[in-house]
């Protein structure tokens, strides 16, 4: 049975998605589902609370699917491997907590108040789990318009994305190969804090530590200590990696 709380928060879902995304949702269950972070779940079925994290899953894989379909037939001339560049940089994690922020979905966001602050990639963690449910309610056909039509067209320029390079990283690796030099990534450390484990991870340019950067995910994590080093280094693009 639903309490008073329960009611009210269905209720401020539903509208959220009918005035962000211009339909009523059926299942008004998995879209509240789609906002319960694992800090705030309480119901445990065979030891595992009940979160938003199996809807992320199906949502990363459904938008992944979407976009990679859509740059496809945008850039009918490109190779396989700018359509990946692209379709990474569209659906990166940043760029999906962005999203969410414009949508207002933190205001429905149900997680622990040290996870908000914290943690940004709640609230993008959400935005997929948030298309997971839309998918289970709907379908993928369904989805895959909401995407392009609600999400695309208003929330994201894939003109100026195209031009963009934000993938620290790659610039650091292939600047490094250039001048011969080895690139290493390194977890160097792991806290749990909130349910949530948080990844220092020290990059290592010829065995020597260069940088470090922190996440809630490996990947990001090794991302900020590329950018932290390339922030690090003189502006001039000439100069060899020191």
């Amino acid at each position: 049975m639903l309490n008073s709380k329960d009611c009210s928060d269905i209720k401020a879902i539903k509208l959220f998605v009918e005035n962000v995304f211009g339909f009523s949702p059926k299942n008004l269950h998995v879209y509240k589902l789609a906002f319960l972070h694992k800090s705030a779940a309480k119901e445990v079925i065979d030891g595992i609370r009940v979160s938003n994290e199996r809807l992320e899953y199906l949502g990363d894989s459904i938008l992944n699917a979407v976009i990679a379909d859509y740059v496809y037939k945008k850039f009918p001339l490109k190779d396989e491997g700018f359509l990946t560049e692209i379709r990474s940089r569209i659906v990166n994690r940043k760029r999906l907590n962005k999203v969410a922020e414009k949508l207002g979905m933190h205001n429905l966001l149900l997680a622990n108040s040290d996870v908000k602050s914290m943690n940004k990639d709640v609230i993008g963690n959400s935005f997929e789990a948030l298309v997971g449910a839309i998918y289970i309610d709907k379908g993928f056909d369904f989805t895959k318009k909401v995407i392009i039509d609600k999400i695309l067209a208003y929330h994201l320029d894939i003109d100026i994305i195209e031009n963009e390079n934000d993938n620290f990283k790659s610039q650091v690796i292939n600047k490094a190969q250039s001048e011969k030099k080895s690139v290493v990534f390194k977890v160097e450390n792991i806290d749990n804090l909130n349910c949530q484990k948080l990844y220092t991870v020290h990059l290592l340019i010829d065995n020597v530590f260069a940088a470090s950067g922190q996440d809630y995910a490996i990947k990001k994590a090794e991302q900020n200590a590329a950018e932290n080093f390339l922030k690090s280094q003189p502006k001039d693009i000439e100069n060899p990696i020191q």
